[in-house]
C-alpha cells in the first residue's frame, strides 16, 4: 500500500511507486511527479519488416518454393509453417541465409546518410525469446543477428523499437503474427485450394468462435507465455545505448477484449518501467482509434506512446485528390488523440494506394473483392538470396496452385503482380469522363503523385503526431511505394532530419487544411449509387425525405453534388463508396466543364453541325455561281451586252460582285 496526500484529507490508493510517478493498479493510471516528462521526440524511422518475423509478400523468393504444393504438408505461408515444412534443420539454414543478407550494415548506414533515418522500428516473435512449437531449433542463432543490428544502430546514432510483431496462437490471424490462424483446405479439387479470409481468427488471448463472432474462453496460459517472453527481451537489451523502447504487441485485432488487452499492456508497462525506465512503451490501438477507448487509458503516465497504423491501400479506389485529402485530413484526428492520450506515432505506413503488391494478403491468396483495380505485371526478377534458394529463379511457368479461394495475386510466367501506376486517364463516353476510366500509355504521372502523397503524409506525421515508422525499409519485389529506399532513390520521399525539415513539407496540406476543393459525384456512377450516398447522408442528419425514384440522372447528379459537398464541407469526408471525388475548387472552369459535361457534349455535336451546315451553304452557293456561269446567266466582264433577257443585262465590278440593270436604247 502507498499512501499519498490529498489537500484535505488522506488517501490511500493501491499502487507501485516508481523513480518519477505512483501506478495505480486499480485505474490504470498513474500520478507524475514534477521530474516526469512525457516523449518529446520526433521519430523519423523505417521498419525492419520481414526480417525476423517472415511475409511471403516482402521476401517471395524464400516462398517460391513452395509453388505447386498441394497441402498444409508441404505448403508454407507463414512463420510458422516455414518452420514446421521445411523442419528445424532446413529451414534453419534457409534463414540464416536470409538473416545475413536482408539486413546488413551498409543497409544501416544507408538508412542513415541517405534516408535521414533516425529510429528503426524492428518486428520480433515472442517465439525468439521463449521458444515453442516448431520455431524450437529453426530459429536458432536469430538473436546473434538482432545483437549486430543493435551495434550498427549505436554506431550510427540509431535508435530501436523492439516490435513484437508476432505472439503464441496469433493476435490477429494474419501472416505478419507468425501464423495465418483459420485455414481450411480441400482434398477435392485441382489445383488444390485453401480458405482463409473467412474463417480468420486470432486465439492468442482465447478460443474465438467465428460463427458466434466472440471468444468462448480466455487462454491465461498464452498470455502468461508473452509476457515471460516480454521479460527475457527485457532483461537481455535494457542496457544497450541503441534500443529506444518496446511495443508488447503488433496489431492485435479489433475483436480483441478490450479489457483484457489493456491489462496485459498495462502488465507489461510496469514490467518494463521496473527493469528498463528510460524506455519508451508503445501500444497499438487494435485498429480502434478512438478517444473514448484511449482517451484516459494511462493517464499520467510517463513515456507511453499510441501506435497507430494509416494505410490508403485497402481504400476504395480514388483520384489523387481524393488520396491526398485523406492524407491531409488525418491531421485532426492525430491532434485530438495526442491532446487526450499524449504522444502518437504512426507506426506503420506506406505510399501504396491500391492492393496489387503480390502476396499482400497472403500466400497465393487474397481478400474478398481485392484487388479492386488491374494490376500492373513486371518481371519477378533476381532474388536477393541468389541462384542457390530453392525455387529461384522463378520458372516462367503458368500459374501455380494452391490457390486461396477468396482471391488470387501469383507469378505468372515470370512475372509478377505490384501497384499500379498513376497515368493520365482518357474516357471512354466523352459524356462521363470518370467512369469508367482507361488508363493512357503516354503520360505517367507517378512520380508527380507519389511525391506529393508523399510530402503531405510527412507533413500530417511530423506536424500533428510524434513521428512515424515507414513500411518498409525495402521489399524483394521492384515495389517502391512499400520501399523506402526505392522510394527516397526515385525523389518521392524528402529525407528529414531535426535540423533541416524542408519547408516543402511544411506547406504540403495548405489546400486541404484551407478546403480548397469541391466534392461532387462522379459522373458515370450507377444512379442507385448515388441515390443511396443521398439517402445516407438524410438519414445521418435526420433530413426530410426527399422522392428520388422519378428524377432524371442529370437531376439525380445535381442533387448529389449537393448533398456530397455539404457533407464534405461539414466533415471533410468525401467517400461515398466511390461515387464522389474532389476537384480542385480554385479551378472553377474545369469545376464548370465537370459539372456540365453533358451539355458542352451536346453543345460540341450541336456548334459541329451548324460548321457543316454552313459549310454545305457555302459550297451550295459556288456550285450554283458555276451552274449560271456555264449557261451563261452570270457573265464575268465588265461590258454591257445585251440579250434576250427582257431589256436587262448583268454588270460586274471586276471585284466578282453582279448587279442586273436595265438597258438603255
Amino acid at each position: 500500500m502507498v499512501v499519498v496526500h490529498a489537500k484535505e484529507e488522506e488517501v490511500v490508493l493501491d499502487g507501485e511507486e516508481f523513480d518519477f510517478f505512483l501506478a495505480h493498479n486499480d485505474t490504470m493510471t498513474c500520478a507524475p511527479n514534477e521530474d516526469a516528462q512525457e516523449f518529446d521526440g520526433q521519430i523519423y524511422g523505417v521498419n525492419l519488416g520481414g526480417w525476423m518475423v517472415l511475409e511471403p509478400w516482402i521476401t517471395p523468393s524464400l516462398f517460391y518454393q513452395f509453388l505447386g504444393g498441394s497441402n498444409e504438408n508441404n505448403t508454407a505461408m507463414d512463420m510458422y509453417t516455414f518452420c514446421k515444412v521445411l523442419g528445424p534443420q532446413e529451414a534453419n539454414r534457409q534463414l540464416r541465409r536470409h538473416w545475413e543478407s536482408w539486413v546488413t550494415k551498409d543497409i544501416i548506414k544507408k538508412l542513415k546518410e541517405e534516408g535521414g533515418v533516425n529510429s528503426l522500428r524492428l518486428p520480433v516473435g515472442d517465439w525468439m525469446y521463449k521458444p515453442y512449437g516448431p520455431y524450437v531449433g529453426c530459429t536458432d542463432g536469430a538473436l546473434e543477428y538482432v545483437d549486430h543490428v543493435l551495434d550498427w544502430a549505436k554506431e550510427f546514432e540509431l535508435g530501436v523499437l523492439f516490435d513484437v510483431h508476432g505472439v503464441i496462437d496469433s493476435q490477429n490471424g494474419f501472416d505478419n503474427s507468425g501464423q495465418s490462424r483459420g485455414t481450411k483446405w480441400t482434398t477435392n479439387t485441382w489445383p488444390p485450394r485453401f480458405e482463409h479470409w473467412p474463417l480468420r481468427k486470432a486465439e492468442w488471448m482465447g478460443t474465438f468462435d467465428i460463427y458466434k463472432n466472440e471468444y468462448v474462453s480466455i487462454n491465461h496460459d498464452n498470455i502468461i507465455h508473452t509476457i515471460e517472453a516480454l521479460v527475457t527481451l527485457v532483461m537481455r537489451y535494457k542496457d544497450h545505448p541503441a534500443v529506444f523502447g518496446v511495443a508488447p504487441v503488433n496489431e492485435p485485432w479489433e475483436k480483441t477484449p478490450i479489457d483484457l488487452l489493456k491489462k496485459y499492456y498495462w502488465d507489461g508497462y510496469l514490467i518494463v518501467k521496473e527493469l528498463a525506465p528510460s524506455w519508451k512503451y508503445v501500444i497499438h490501438d487494435s485498429f480502434r482509434f478512438s478517444l473514448d477507448i484511449w482517451g484516459n487509458f494511462m493517464k499520467g503516465c510517463p513515456d507511453k506512446i499510441l501506435d497507430t497504423h494509416i494505410y490508403q491501400a485497402w481504400s476504395d479506389p480514388n483520384d489523387k485528390i481524393g488520396f491526398y485529402c485523406d492524407a491531409c485530413s488525418w491531421k485532426t484526428r492525430l491532434e485530438q488523440m495526442e491532446e487526450a492520450f499524449g504522444p502518437v506515432v504512426v507506426g506503420e505506413w506506406s505510399l501504396a494506394t491500391d492492393n496489387c503488391a503480390m502476396w499482400l494478403n497472403g500466400f497465393n491468396d487474397n481478400v474478398p473483392g481485392f484487388p479492386k483495380l488491374p494490376c500492373k505485371y513486371i518481371p519477378c526478377g533476381e532474388s536477393y538470396l541468389g541462384p542457390d534458394q530453392p525455387g529461384v529463379p522463378l520458372a516462367h511457368k503458368s500459374a501455380q496452385g494452391p490457390f486461396g479461394m477468396s482471391g488470387q495475386s501469383t507469378p505468372l510466367f515470370g512475372y509478377c503482380p505490384v501497384d499500379r501506376d498513376w497515368t493520365i486517364t482518357h474516357s471512354r463516353d466523352p459524356r462521363y469522363p470518370d467512369f469508367p476510366q482507361a488508363p493512357s500509355p503516354k503520360v505517367d504521372e507517378t512520380d508527380i503523385v507519389m511525391t506529393q502523397l508523399a510530402h503531405k503524409k510527412l507533413h500530417t506525421y511530423t506536424t500533428a503526431a510524434h513521428g512515424f515508422y515507414f513500411w518498409n525499409f525495402r521489399t524483394d519485389l521492384n515495389e517502391p511505394q512499400w520501399n523506402y529506399l526505392l522510394a527516397v532513390e526515385r525523389g518521392w520521399i524528402v529525407p528529414l532530419d531535426n535540423d533541416n525539415k524542408d519547408p516543402i513539407i511544411d506547406n504540403a496540406c495548405v489546400k486541404e487544411d484551407q478546403a480548397g476543393y469541391t466534392c461532387i459525384a462522379v459522373r458515370g456512377a450507377p444512379q442507385e449509387q448515388l441515390k443511396n450516398g443521398v439517402q445516407w447522408v438524410i438519414n445521418v442528419r435526420n433530413s426530410t425525405h426527399i422522392d428520388m425514384d422519378n428524377l432524371t440522372y442529370d437531376e439525380m447528379l445535381k442533387l448529389s453534388d449537393e448533398y456530397y459537398n455539404s457533407w464534405y464541407t461539414e466533415h471533410n469526408d468525401c467517400g461515398f463508396g466511390g461515387t464522389a471525388k474532389l476537384i480542385d475548387k480554385g479551378d472553377e472552369w474545369r469545376s464548370w466543364l465537370v459539372r456540365h459535361r453533358q451539355t458542352i457534349f451536346y453543345l460540341e455535336v450541336a456548334g459541329v453541325m451548324i460548321l457543316v451546315g454552313m459549310g454545305l451553304f457555302i459550297l451550295g452557293g459556288k456550285v450554283h455561281e458555276k451552274y449560271l456561269r456555264e449557261t451563261g446567266a452570270l457573265r464575268d466582264t465588265s461590258d454591257i451586252s445585251g440579250g434576250d433577257d427582257g431589256g436587262k443585262v448583268n454588270m460586274s465590278d471586276g471585284k466578282g460582285n453582279y448587279q442586273s440593270i436595265a438597258s438603255s436604247d
